[in-house]
């Protein structure tokens, strides 16, 4: 096996390793939950108008990101702290939802300049949501690893526990 990959899979069994990768898959699951959204209220006509439908479809994900990420990613149980974890992750998840607005008023006069199928509109109005949150996300782990972090740098170094080490 390269060394690169012994390097790779041996982070992954770090606390930060298995954070990066929670965080990760939460966020395919919000990205696939928005995604979807999208998709589904722009190309069924249910909400007709594209920035409508992107913040809409950018709402309904927000959900199961804050708990999925809140519980599995930093391991935090009991009562949401609204200052401290719910405003700011509110806050940033608006200006996500900004920066996927701007993306969706770009695809908006995209759809409006050019005849194409509405197939094709809803593709290139649900493509430039995710490339828009793409270009957020490493923000987006930087702010939230602060909000929900509770555990000092040598705890982080330690071996993790059999029950840690489950994805």
């Amino acid at each position: 096996m390269p060394k690169r990959l012994r390097d790779l899979l041996a982070w992954a069994q770090t606390h930060e390793g298995k954070k990066v990768l929670r965080f990760t898959s939460v966020s395919v699951v919000s990205t696939a939950v928005s995604f979807t959204s999208i998709s589904v209220l722009y190309g069924f006509h249910i909400v007709k108008g594209v920035i409508w439908a992107t913040v809409i479809g950018n709402l309904i994900a927000t959900l199961p990101s804050y708990y999925l990420n809140r519980t599995w990613t930093w391991g935090k149980r009991g009562r949401s702290h609204f200052l401290s974890e719910i405003v700011p992750f509110w806050s940033m998840s608006f200006l996500g939802i900004g920066v996927s607005m701007l993306g969706a008023a770009w695809a908006r006069e995209q759809v409006r300049e050019h005849q194409w199928a509405h197939v094709v509109n809803t593709a290139l109005v649900s493509f430039t949501n995710l490339f828009s949150f793409g270009l957020f996300w490493v923000l987006k782990m930087m702010v939230f690893n602060r909000i929900f972090h509770d555990r000092t740098l040598e705890e982080m170094d330690e071996p993790l526990t059999a029950e840690e080490s489950r994805i």
